[in-house]
């Protein structure tokens, strides 16, 4: 047998008998969908863990079911950490192998359990992850837009005033941006990130990996435009946003609005020293807009 028959050998060894699951907390990422997605590792763990924590024991049932994992679940949520937490906490510090699950995807990326990695940490406890599927990289990747430096800013707000801030906080970032949405706002933000970001080349990506995958790539306002009259869309969605050009103002309205956001809660000459560097603009002449915008204000 030479060398590569050997080493055929042994992968094959390897998948057949995976090496024992140390204790510790393991962070294992589940598909996005597809349930063949999921990678050989991730079973293992899966498989030999004694508690795995769950971000919903139902929609984790879906995923053991198909594979046959038997171990007991516990839930872990926003809603549940609080009693959970200690629960896994004993287990893990009395030698228990813990795996960590979210509903879809990589653990901890827009999903609980960065609680739960600290206090792990804390005590000396093994935290390790068997890494895999994650809807940010792969709608980036489908996008076609650039990949080298990104910002992930999660859910965008619910409420428009929180939304609009953290999309002028975001505008001048120099990287692709990408956001979560939810089916039922998806309309309203693309109507606001098109006002704040102009017509920046974008993607929409929607149910990766699943039988209706769609990827709808066009510039912002194009976008928003399309969801607009077409608001009645389901599924897991992503937003990505190209970087802003070297060259790009901010358009008047945007502009106004992040002077009137930084007037609320400041003085005159700090909130337009902020927006002025916040945009690259000259501090003299935001400061001129900032004193227009409050004679304007005035009855």
């Amino acid at each position: 047998m030479d060398v590569d028959e050997r080493s055929q050998a042994s992968d094959g060894q390897a998948r057949r008998k995976p090496p024992p699951l140390p204790p510790g907390l393991h962070i294992v990422a589940t598909p996005i969908g597809n349930l063949r997605d999921i990678t050989l590792r991730a079973l293992d763990v899966l498989q030999a863990a004694d508690l795995i924590a769950c971000e919903d024991t139902r929609v984790f049932a879906k995923l053991a079911s198909h594979y046959g994992i038997g171990a007991p679940t516990i839930a872990y949520s926003d809603a549940t950490q609080a009693s959970a937490e200690p629960r896994i906490l004993a287990a893990l510090e009395a030698g228990k192998r813990v795996a960590l699950v979210s509903d879809a995807g990589m653990p901890l990326v827009s999903d609980p359990g960065y609680r739960l990695v600290r206090a792990a940490i804390a005590r000396n406890l093994l935290v390790t992850s068997a890494p895999g599927p994650s809807a940010v990289p792969m709608a980036l990747a489908l996008s076609g837009l650039p990949t080298d430096h990104f910002y992930f800013g999660g859910f965008l707000p619910a409420k428009q005033s929180e939304r609009r801030r953290a999309i002028a906080g975001a505008a001048a970032i120099p990287a692709t941006l990408v956001f979560f949405e939810a089916p039922h706002r998806l309309a309203d933000s693309l109507g606001d990130l098109a006002d704040l970001l102009g017509s920046r080349p974008a993607a929409l990506a929607r149910e990766l990996t699943k039988l209706f995958e769609e990827v709808r790539r066009a510039p912002l306002d194009q976008l928003a435009d399309h969801y607009a009259r077409h608001p009645e869309v389901k599924g897991e969605i992503a937003i990505v946003i190209g970087p802003p050009d070297e060259n790009e103002a901010p358009a008047a309205g945007r502009l106004d609005e992040a002077l009137l956001e930084a007037m609320a809660g400041a003085s005159l000459k700090d909130a337009a020293a902020e927006v002025a560097a916040r945009y690259g603009l000259k501090r003299r002449a935001v400061y001129a807009r900032a004193l227009e915008l409050k004679r304007e204000a005035v009855p």
